[in-house]
């Protein structure tokens, strides 16, 4: 599904370089998480990904079901697929939640030459998508994320991913300023979504989303690159012990 080499990366404006030759392969239907201490290079990775500004690549690849993303602008690696859900979803006054919906779904859909959705399509397939995440009438007619706490914003985050269906999903320490009842939620709706033809990639520092979302291949990330690969029981073990044992190991 995913698969990323030599990946090199620093900030556009500077010589500060934050990603050192990162190799990544998940497979179609894989759960991945990474997992790192704070300026690790985790954020800038799913950045990169979905084409955010302020970065340039130096060298390297980045794949989707063989692709390269790297040559789409973001609207295009949207429409391949790929979605990146942030740490800290940004509020859009003005800008109603189900038109905000309707507009990013029907733009995907007519960029891969697929019918359109009606109005009373939409508002179906909707209703019955936020009401797995627990999302009332009242946030769907709100301005996207204005107002919202920070559970709500996250939830919202999740419903957009399951309202567009993406085959590559990216979680951006998703569990930020969750509590428990709230980061259930989330972890309920990215399970719901899990299937065969769809990956995931979740960045987090907490092993107890991992808790929720169970992945199949845990990564550990320092320095701009991944220094240890396992299984879930390596997320128990970071819980544990820290990163300073592997960090120490790696270098």
């Amino acid at each position: 599904m995913l698969e990323i080499q030599n990946l090199h990366v620093k900030l556009a404006e500077e010589d500060k370089v934050i990603l050192h030759g990162l190799d990544l392969k998940i497979g179609a239907g894989e759960v991945h998480a990474i997992m790192g201490p704070n300026g690790s290079g985790k954020s800038t990775l799913s950045y990169v990904l979905s084409g955010r500004d302020g970065y340039e690549v130096t060298a390297g690849s980045a794949k989707l079901q063989g692709a390269e993303l790297l040559d789409m602008e973001p609207e295009e690696r949207a429409a391949a697929g790929l979605f990146l859900a942030f740490q800290y979803p940004v509020e859009i006054p003005g800008v109603g939640n189900m038109t905000f919906l309707r507009t990013a779904l029907n733009a995907q859909k007519k960029a891969r030459g697929e019918d359109e959705v009606s109005a009373g399509e939409f508002l179906k397939l909707v209703r019955a998508k936020a009401k797995t995440l627990k999302i009332d009438a009242e946030m769907l007619k709100r301005p996207v994320n204005v107002g919202f706490s920070g559970g709500e914003k996250k939830r919202n985050e999740i419903l957009q991913m399951a309202m567009l269906e993406p085959r590559m999903c990216i979680l951006d320490e998703t569990d930020s300023g969750l509590d428990v009842d709230a980061m259930k939620l989330v972890a309920d709706g990215v399970n719901a979504l899990r299937s065969a033809g769809r990956s995931f990639l979740v960045i987090t520092h907490y092993q107890r989303l991992l808790d929720h979302i169970k992945p199949d291949v845990v990564h550990i990330m320092s320095a701009g690159r991944i220094i240890k690969t396992g299984g879930p029981e390596l997320a128990l073990d970071v819980e544990n012990n820290g990163y300073a044992d592997l960090v120490a190991e790696a270098e």
